[in-house]
């Protein structure tokens, strides 16, 4: 595992409301991808795959609030989902939902960790 934070994720109940503010307030760029019921955001310069360009930026999404994914998420990049998630059962942690592909980019999948933190993991195609 590489263990890296590489995406931030924020649910809303109002996604123009929560849209406005981080545009306005940090100057975030956001695209929104209906398709996924999902909003890119992109805190600092990106290069042509839209990855972030300068040293200390990491590039975040935007959801629907749901019962399971309530808060603020930090994700972690892994080489291989299932074999984190089995690290992370035999360590105490269960599964919220099953890894789903993210277009041609790779998969994504949450997790909770013993302490009730939902979590992401992020492995790249």
């Amino acid at each position: 595992m590489t263990g890296r934070i590489v995406h931030f994720e924020v649910p809303y109940d109002d996604g123009e409301r929560a849209r406005a503010f981080y545009r306005e307030a940090f100057g975030w760029n956001l695209m929104e991808m209906p398709e996924m019921n999902y909003t890119m955001a992109s805190t600092g310069p990106v290069n042509e795959q839209s990855m972030p360009s300068e040293p200390g930026f990491i590039n975040g999404g935007m959801f629907q609030r749901t019962d399971q994914l309530s808060g603020p998420m930090l994700t972690v990049d892994v080489p291989d989902i299932d074999a984190a998630f089995k690290a992370i059962e035999s360590l105490g942690g269960e599964r919220v939902g099953e890894k789903m592909p993210v277009g041609d980019m790779g998969f994504a999948a949450y997790f909770k960790d013993p302490e009730g933190n939902v979590l992401g993991l992020w492995q790249t195609s």
